[in-house]
Order: C-alpha cells, then sequence, then structure tokens
C-alpha cells in the first residue's frame, strides 16, 4: 500500500493496487484513482504448454541485424509428449521445407557462439566473429571450403581485433576438429578477401607476450607475486630484440620465473599451459637468458639468485 491523494477525501489516503484489473483505489472512499495502469515489473507467470515447464521466458532473443528478418522470425517447435498435436506438427514439416535464406548464417552463428562460450570470451568479440563471417558469406567465394575451419579463423582474427587475442592452438581446441593448419589457411583467405573487398589492408592489431601471460600463469597456478615478477619481465623484454613469437617469449620468461621460486615448474607442465614446443621454450630461454639480470626484477629475485637459473 501507498499514499496519494483522494479528490473525493481532499486529502492523502492510503491506496490499494489491484492488479488483476490495473485499478488504484482509494482504501477509504473506494474511488478509483487510475484504470488500467500498466505494471511494469517483472512477469513470472510461465506460458509453457507443460506444467512441469518453470522457464517464466515469455520473449525471444535480441534482434539479429546480419539476418534478414532480423531473428525475430516465429519457429513452429515440436510437439511434446505422447500426445502429438497433428496441426502444430504439420505446420512444423511445412516450415521446415520451406526455404529460410539465414539457415546457414542462424547455423554458423551458434556454432561460433559455442566456439567463444568453451573459450569464455565476451559477447562483443562473438559479435565481431559474426560479423566476419558474415561479410565473407556475401562474397560467395567459401563455397567448398572447410566450415569449421572458416568459423573458427574468424574468431580467431575477432579476438585479434577485440585485442584479446588467443593462440592458434586455444581456437583449434574448439574447432570441430579443424587442424592448426587448416585454419591458418583459412585465417590468410579471410583476410585476402576482405582485403580486396574493402581495397585496404585489415586492421589485425598487434600481438604482445603480456596478453597470454595472465591466462598461463593461471592455468599454471602461480603465486601473485610470480604472476607480477612476470608481467614486469615482459614489459622489459619488449626492449630487446629478440626475435621470437609473443607466445614464445611468455613462455620462456614463465619457465624463468619458475626457476627462481620454490614452486619450480616442469618444463612439459609449462609447455602444456601454454602451448608451446619444449624445444622452442628452451630456445627462446636460450636467448633471453643473457638479459636475465636486465628483466628480471629486482624485488623479486637478487643479482646473486640469478645464478641459479639453468644455464642454456
Amino acid at each position: 500500500m501507498a499514499d496519494a491523494f483522494c479528490p473525493d477525501c481532499k486529502r492523502s489516503t492510503e491506496v490499494v493496487f489491484d492488479h488483476s484489473a490495473g485499478d488504484t483505489v482509494c482504501s477509504e472512499c473506494g474511488l478509483v484513482l487510475e484504470a488500467h495502469a500498466i505494471d511494469e515489473t517483472s512477469e513470472w507467470r510461465t506460458f509453457a504448454n507443460e506444467s512441469a515447464d518453470n522457464d517464466p521466458v515469455r520473449v525471444g532473443g535480441p534482434s539479429n541485424p546480419l539476418l534478414t528478418d532480423g531473428g525475430l522470425s516465429t519457429v513452429i517447435s515440436k510437439p511434446n509428449g505422447t500426445q502429438a498435436e497433428f496441426l502444430s506438427s504439420s505446420l512444423g514439416r511445412w516450415q521446415s521445407r520451406g526455404a529460410n535464406p539465414d539457415r546457414n548464417l542462424i547455423l554458423a552463428f551458434k556454432t561460433i557462439a559455442t566456439m567463444a562460450d568453451r573459450l569464455g570470451l565476451v559477447a562483443t568479440i562473438k559479435d565481431r566473429a559474426n560479423e566476419i563471417y558474415k561479410k565473407i558469406e556475401d562474397l560467395k567465394s567459401i563455397r567448398g571450403r572447410n566450415q569449421d575451419a572458416i568459423l573458427a579463423a574468424c574468431l580467431y582474427i575477432a579476438c585479434r581485433q577485440e585485442d584479446r587475442p588467443r593462440t592458434v592452438k586455444e581456437i583449434c581446441s574448439v574447432a570441430n576438429g579443424a587442424t592448426k593448419k587448416e585454419i591458418g589457411r583459412a585465417k590468410e583467405f579471410i583476410v585476402k578477401q576482405l582485403e580486396v573487398e574493402m581495397g585496404q589492408s585489415m586492421e589485425m592489431g598487434t600481438i604482445h607476450a603480456g596478453d597470454f601471460l595472465r591466462r598461463f600463469c593461471s592455468h599454471l597456478g602461480m603465486t601473485n607475486q610470480a604472476v607480477k615478477a612476470a608481467q614486469e619481465a615482459v614489459q622489459k623484454s619488449e626492449e630487446l630484440d629478440i626475435r621470437r613469437s609473443p607466445i614464445s617469449i611468455a613462455a620462456a620468461i614463465i619457465y624463468m620465473i619458475t626457476q627462481l621460486s620454490d614452486d619450480k615448474k616442469p618444463l612439459k607442465d609449462i609447455s602444456l599451459a601454454t602451448g608451446v614446443a619444449e624445444g622452442t621454450i628452451r630456445n627462446s630461454y636460450k636467448d633471453l637468458y643473457p638479459y636475465a639480470s636486465r628483466i628480471i626484477p629486482t624485488s623479486y629475485a637478487k643479482e646473486e639468485d640469478l645464478k641459479s637459473l639453468c644455464t642454456p
């Protein structure tokens, strides 16, 4: 109950809300102060056919500008239970026979969403990947190519463009069987096609070792102190002329930092967490070793402590 001014009582009185009729009624004289009001609160009633279904959702998904109908078309669901309704089942069959121009797009977007969810990616990356696929699909140039590799490559490019890069191996792990080589070829194909269409080079974003470091450290269960030391070492390593990939540098620095801590990590574990081969980590470590005193923060390891590092 709340207070409102009643013109008959000539004063503020308590009012009662009749939710079924949408009326606001004075509790003293019974005057209807407001009729047919719209209730803007959440609706928790379920309109499902089965009583056991407690899903309160009454609305569809958001509109999708990449689809012809905005993604707001009606889909006739299949009947549930043993008592199949003839009308709905017949309509469903006729609808499935009809040509849906967005059928392939919807399936592709669902696949991208599944891969993004498995990698824990945000919605902006998912949307960017959908946009990239829509552009390349409109060019009619992907027919006959590996669809899983194309979708994975779209997600890889989207991660790069949104400054949240993932390694090709990470993308490959959720790519429904597409290999690293196939994803790499698909990525080059998509970039080339879109650059021809736009008439200019495609912005992909620059990869830094720090983009992968925290995630790799989390997989290895490193302490906060070790993670901060690794981040500082990665920043200082960018000033050096180390001709290695950012992922290899990140893996080598993690190996270097863990060797200086009490919780040493085997090279095999670092290789599994980063997706970098053990031999590549060794070679990158060999390149970084002469600069250990420059990149390792003194707050983490003193000069004499660096002598405990393994000689490459």
